[in-house]
């Protein structure tokens, strides 16, 4: 839920020295985004009791601007100063947050995040040796071990040190989930240093394991391409393209491998590698509990590596899940316009406008999109997604029409947009359109309970096929009580 100034002002309201808050003003692009508010003339309880109340909406840029605005009154306050240091991580701004780190970790040295923080910064400064010591330091609880080894391991890797990166990575085989990390990141680290034969074993063993996991295709098929096994990488691409859906960036390898161009390295510098960890970590934290850690991690992964296409996304994804749109927006817009990622992006950015009841701007960014690429099947069905929820019913039949055209034989795994168009076209009052659509769906997939029960119920409030249609419901209600 974005964080709105109304919500903000009740958190005044127990505060001895009240403040108040303007509505919200128009402001130009280059306008301070949070001005209205009026944080300067905040008093210290005031602020403290709104920083906190925005910290628990999630909205982490105004939170940050209000606990620092509480720390001018209280500069030596631990609370605070420990509230600003994870608020300044999870807002992006990591050079604020390295200052924070080191004074958190004069009355908490243990601090797990601020030592990573501040191992991170002497990994980009050169200083692998302090970097590990920091490392070393947060390694308690699962995470903070798994943390540990593997951002160790990509200190070794910057001083070329194999041996001592896989030792490090070996302390991970105590932990049986962690196996995947370690065979991923040995095989990467390898790959990077030049030692082909443990690249091939280690890559090898976590394809055998993890053959559906993204990273590992992408990074298994580049090593394969780069050892003159191009057959190979196609078929490793393709087997991961028909088992999962169409995604963007294995599409991309596999048509650059077609193309024959020169496949470069999945990891080429340790702060590259190291990213991936933080990233790989994310990733794996993106339920309800742990959302929270999953922005931090992610947060961390694009300091160690901006340019970064896939941590920009999942940061997206994360804002998205935690229902702060405009930042979700912010994450998708830094993502480059030559990215596999950037068509996918525009769809996400039109999905969070339009949670912002920005329908408009949602629906100029998707024409957009298929204005440069009229063939984007995902585009033309997010658009018909977009009408349809938004009741533009012959709009929105017209976008799935399109898309089906994009579709050689539509079958199976097409069934939804002729659901969604019937719906369209039921809606719109044309059921000679509507029912073949339904029924066609039903033909993909004869036990969807949706698609029994909006038939059904149909078909019964027109008085049409009155027995088949209760069968309709009856079943809809076995499959999905």
């Amino acid at each position: 839920m974005k964080l709105t100034i109304r919500a903000l002002s009740a958190a005044f309201v127990l505060a001895s020295s009240m403040v108040v808050i303007p509505g919200h003003a128009a402001q130009s692009q280059d306008a301070d985004p949070y001005a209205a508010l009026r944080i300067d003339e905040a008093s210290p309880s005031g602020s403290y009791l709104a920083g906190r109340f925005a910290s628990r909406q999630r909205d982490t840029g105004i939170a940050a601007r209000y606990i620092a605005r509480a720390l001018e009154n209280d500069p030596n306050n631990p609370l605070l100063i420990e509230r600003a240091f994870t608020l300044e991580v999870s807002s992006g701004n990591i050079e604020s947050a390295e200052k924070f780190a080191e004074r958190v970790l004069k009355f908490n040295d243990q601090h797990r995040l601020s030592l990573l923080v501040l191992g991170l910064k002497s990994m980009r400064e050169g200083k692998a040796a302090l970097a590990r010591q920091y490392f070393q330091k947060s390694a308690y609880t699962p995470i903070g071990e798994l943390s540990a080894a593997l951002l160790t391991g990509w200190s070794y890797a910057s001083e070329n040190n194999l041996q001592s990166a896989l030792a490090e990575l070996d302390n991970l085989k105590r932990n049986q989930a962690f196996e995947n990390f370690q065979l991923f990141h040995a095989g990467l680290i390898a790959d990077m240093v030049q030692d082909r034969n443990r690249a091939e074993v280690f890559y090898k063993s976590a394809y055998e394991k993890a053959g559906t996991s993204l990273r590992v295709v992408q990074a298994y098929g580049k090593y394969l391409e780069r050892t003159g096994r191009k057959d190979q990488a196609a078929k490793v691409y393709q087997l991961f393209l028909k088992s999962t859906q169409d995604n963007p960036l294995v599409r991309s390898a596999l048509d650059a491998l077609k193309a024959g161009k020169k496949a470069e390295p999945f990891i080429n510098t340790a702060g590259s590698g190291a990213a991936e960890a933080l990233y790989s970590i994310a990733g794996a934290l993106t339920d309800e509990r742990s959302i929270d850690i999953a922005l931090v991690y992610a947060r961390l992964a694009l300091s160690s590596y901006p340019e970064f296409s896939e941590g920009q996304t999942l940061l997206g994804e994360i804002y998205t899940q935690m229902k702060l749109h405009e930042q979700a927006i912010a994450a998708y817009d830094r993502i480059e316009a030559t990215s596999p990622l950037r068509s996918s992006a525009d769809i996400q950015t039109a999905t969070n406008l339009n949670q912002l009841e920005r329908f408009d701007d949602a629906v100029k960014v998707l024409k957009s999109l298929i204005a440069r690429e009229p063939e984007n099947y995902n585009a033309l069905l997010s658009l018909g997604n977009l009408y349809r929820l938004n009741e533009k019913w012959l709009d929105a039949a017209d976008a799935y029409t399109q898309a089906l055209a994009r579709v050689d034989e539509p079958g199976e795994k097409n069934w939804s947009v002729y659901y969604f168009r019937g719906i369209a076209f039921e809606r719109a009052g044309r059921w000679e359109n509507a029912e073949p659509d339904f029924r066609k769906a039903l033909r993909f997939q004869p036990e969807q309970a949706s698609v029994l029960n909006y038939l059904g119920y149909s078909l019964i409030e027109k008085r049409i096929n009155l027995n088949e249609a209760f069968e309709m419901v009856e079943k809809a209600v076995s499959l999905r009580p």
